[in-house]
C-alpha cells in the first residue's frame, strides 16, 4: 500500500488566513488526475503547526472524502503531546485515512524510551502507524535500532525518512530486515540515491507541482530501472532544489501560485518569499519546462 510517491499537500489559504476548502479540493484532483500514488495532509507542508485541531480534522476529513479511495491517504496525526498524538490517529482511523503519520516528539527532546512508549501508546489506536523522522524540524533524531524495535509492533507499518543521512537510512534497512516494513524518503533530492538502499517511494513536496515525473522516478527504481530513474532525477534535482529556497511551504505555495494553482497564502510566521527568490523559483519553473502564469 505504500509504495510510489505520496504528495505532501500544501494546505490552501484565503487571503483573510482561512483554510480554502474547495481550493484543496481542487488540488487533490489535480494530484490524482496526474498519477500521484498517494496524498499526506497535514504535515509540514500543509502548515500543520498553525492548524487549529478543528482545522486539522476539517482539512483531513475533505481529504479523505474527496480522495474517496482512490490512493492512500496518510493522515497527519503528531504532536509533540502523547495524548494530542493518540486524539488525532484515532480521528484519523474514524474518519476513514488508510494510515497515520506521527512525527517524533519534538521540543520535549524524549529519550529513546520515550520514543518507545510513545509510538507503542499511539499504535494501539490500531491505524498503520507511519514514523515521520525529520531531525531538522524537531531536535531529535530516532536512531535505526529504535525505529528497527518499532518496526515489530504489529501497526507501525513504515518510517518517513527526512534525517538525510544515506548510512543512517541503509543501517535502519539492514537492522529491520523485513520487506512488510516501508521506508519512504522524506527528501526529495535524496531520492533517488534512497531507493537503490531500499527505500520504496517518497513523501514528497515537490510533487505538489510534478505529481507525474515524481511518481515515475519511483515506479522506475521500484522496477529495478535505475537507467531511467537517475535520468529522472537529473531531470528533478534542479527544481527540487528550488522548493527549498526558502523554508518549506513558503516555495511550494508560491511555485503553485506561479503555475496557475490559487493564490499563495501562509500563515504567520511564515511569511512570502523575498522577490529574488521568487525571480528564481520563476527560473527553475520554467527550465523544467513549466509554464508559469
Amino acid at each position: 500500500m505504500l509504495k510510489g510517491a505520496f504528495s505532501a499537500i500544501i494546505t490552501p489559504m484565503t487571503a483573510d488566513g482561512q483554510v480554502d476548502y474547495e481550493g484543496l479540493k481542487k488540488h487533490i484532483e489535480f494530484q490524482i488526475q496526474n498519477g500521484i500514488n498517494g496524498i499526506v495532509p497535514c504535515g509540514t507542508t500543509g502548515e500543520s503547526a498553525t492548524l487549529s485541531h478543528d482545522e486539522h480534522k476539517q482539512v483531513v476529513k475533505t481529504v479523505v472524502e474527496q480522495v474517496n479511495g482512490r490512493v492512500p491517504v496518510i493522515a497527519g496525526a503528531g504532536s509533540n503531546s502523547t495524548k494530542e498524538t493518540i486524539a488525532l490517529t484515532q480521528f484519523a482511523k474514524d474518519i476513514g485515512a488508510d494510515a497515520a503519520l506521527v512525527i517524533t516528539p519534538y521540543y520535549n527532546k524524549p529519550t529513546p524510551a520515550g520514543l518507545i512508549a510513545h509510538y507503542k501508546a499511539t499504535a494501539e489506536v490500531g491505524i498503520p502507524i507511519v514514523i515521520y523522522n525529520v531531525p531538522g524540524r524537531t531536535g531529535i533524531n530516532i536512531q535505526p535500532a529504535v525505529v528497527a524495535e518499532l518496526a515489530r509492533e504489529k501497526n507501525i507499518v513504515a518510517l518517513k525518512d527526512a534525517a538525510n543521512n544515506l548510512a543512517q537510512t541503509s543501517e535502519t534497512i539492514r537492522l529491520i530486515n523485513d520487506d512488510s516494513f516501508t521506508v519512504l524518503s522524506g527528501e526529495d533530492g535524496m531520492l533517488y540515491p534512497m531507493m537503490s538502499l531500499g527505500v520504496q517511494g517518497v513523501i514528497s513536496v515537490s510533487a505538489n507541482i510534478i505529481p507525474g515525473d515524481m511518481a515515475a522516478l519511483c515506479k522506475a527504481a521500484l522496477d529495478g530501472d535505475y537507467v531511467k530513474a537517475r535520468a529522472l532525477h537529473y531531470k528533478l534535482a534542479p527544481l527540487c532544489a528550488a522548493m527549498f529556497y526558502e523554508t518549506n511551504p513558503i516555495p511550494i505555495k508560491k511555485a503553485l501560485e506561479l503555475l496557475g494553482h490559487g493564490s499563495a497564502y501562509w500563515r504567520l510566521p511564515l511569511v512570502a518569499p523575498k522577490p529574488e527568490t521568487v525571480q528564481k523559483l520563476t527560473a527553475a519553473l520554467q527550465a523544467y519546462g513549466l509554464n508559469v502564469s
